[in-house]
């Protein structure tokens, strides 16, 4: 983030390190709400609190994500437990899908899971997303998917959740929506923006006719050359997280508090 902000100048006993990190997550909050990805108070976004060992903050059910700011973010551990006082819930959904990623995956520092119209209607088709849009072949052969069990609060199917993510970043849950996993908030953003722009196109597509397979020799050159239109000296969607955060300033810097 651009802007230091000191966490003592705010009523919250934090590390200047966590304050940072509350920053960039609720910054990431305004943007998918600005996208149109959020879902009332539903869904979730996570991030790893850094030096501490299975926490991590996620947004206070009841809230929507215009709402969110980063001294209400929730700070949790990995069994559940409230660390900072918080007076808000978190979503047990939220939690028992988030916590058993963070449990069981060191490099998912930042996990997010959305419903919106395309990505949820791109899970509840046969065959799921396909390579029929220069998006879409940024994924191919790079997407998990799983059998929908329905609303995840039952810990036990987090072991299954894992296995069908195998090695990939974004797991498909059938007929729900989608899960996208990274090592940073600009990287999951990009993702989930690349994710959501291929599965928009995909049903366009399919609503006007029979839609091009790219094939697989194509498919990868394509991944291959793929960093070249990352922005240089950049971290993955570094830029283009920040350009949105300026966005969002313009609109409301309450989320800054």
């Amino acid at each position: 983030m651009a802007t230091k902000l000191s966490a003592h100048s705010r009523n919250l006993d934090c590390t200047e390190e966590e304050w940072q990190v509350r920053l960039e997550l609720a910054a990431c909050y305004r943007v998918f709400d600005h996208m149109g990805w959020s879902e009332s108070i539903y869904n979730h976004i996570s991030l790893k609190v850094p030096g501490e060992e299975g926490a991590f903050l996620i947004n206070p059910f009841g809230l929507l994500y215009s709402e969110v700011t980063a001294s209400n973010l929730v700070k949790i551990d990995i069994d559940g437990n409230t660390l900072d006082g918080s007076p808000y819930p978190v979503n047990k959904a939220g939690f028992t899908q988030h916590g058993y990623f963070h449990r069981h995956l060191p490099w998912a520092h930042a996990i997010c899971h959305t419903h919106t119209t395309a990505t949820m209607a791109v899970c509840s088709l046969e065959g799921g997303l396909q390579p029929v849009n220069f998006y879409a072949c940024n994924f191919a052969g790079r997407v998990g998917y799983h059998d929908f069990e329905g609303v995840t609060v039952r810990g036990e199917e987090g072991a299954r959740l894992v296995e069908n993510l195998g090695d990939k970043r974004i797991l498909m849950l059938k007929n729900h929506g989608p899960v996208i996993l990274g090592r940073s908030v600009p990287e999951i953003f990009v993702m989930h923006w690349s994710l959501q722009r291929a599965c928009e196109v995909q049903l366009a597509t399919m609503a006007a006719g029979k839609p091009l397979l790219v094939s697989d020799e194509v498919i990868k050159v394509h991944q291959r050359d793929l960093h070249e239109s990352q922005v240089p000296g950049t971290q993955p969607g570094q830029a283009d997280f920040d350009a949105w955060v300026r966005v969002i300033d313009k609109i409301d810097r309450s989320w800054r508090d």
